[in-house]
């Protein structure tokens, strides 16, 4: 586990822009549930993709005319319960961190695995959000 100090400007990088911070599995639950709209939740990480690509890729994407309902996040290992109940609900896909997931209506219409973060820049993360926000938010 991750020192508090270590991980706090992380987390605050999305929640400064309006991401939820999620610490607990009942708080993922009941976002998630929530069948209202629409949902982007990101798998934060320490590593250097999600410092270079990934919350520059995410905060860029919100620059866009339709946006998500609710963003939330959820830091892996860190908040390691929440992030194992987020997961649950990412199925089929496997373990990434970090990851993005997009639901509607409580069902997961969009991820985006590691492997589309480490090797992307944060201006091909946010093109690939704002093609799914506009399909589906």
């Amino acid at each position: 586990m991750y020192p508090p100090e270590l991980v706090k400007p992380m987390k605050d990088d999305l929640t400064q822009v309006g991401f939820s911070d999620l610490v607990t599995p009942s708080a993922v639950d009941e976002i998630i549930e929530n069948k209202n709209g629409t949902l982007l939740m990101v798998v934060n990480s320490v590593c250097g993709c999600a410092a270079g690509n990934m919350r520059p890729g995410v905060k860029l994407s919100l620059q866009n005319a339709k946006t998500p309902t609710q963003l939330a996040t959820v830091f892996a290992g860190f908040d390691t319960e929440a992030v194992a109940q987020a997961r649950k609900y990412f199925l089929p896909y496997p373990p990434s961190s970090p990851s993005i997931a997009l639901f509607k209506d409580g069902k997961l219409v969009h991820f985006l695995e590691r492997h589309h973060i480490e090797g992307g820049t944060a201006q091909m993360i946010a093109d690939n959000l704002q093609t799914a926000y506009e399909e589906f938010c």
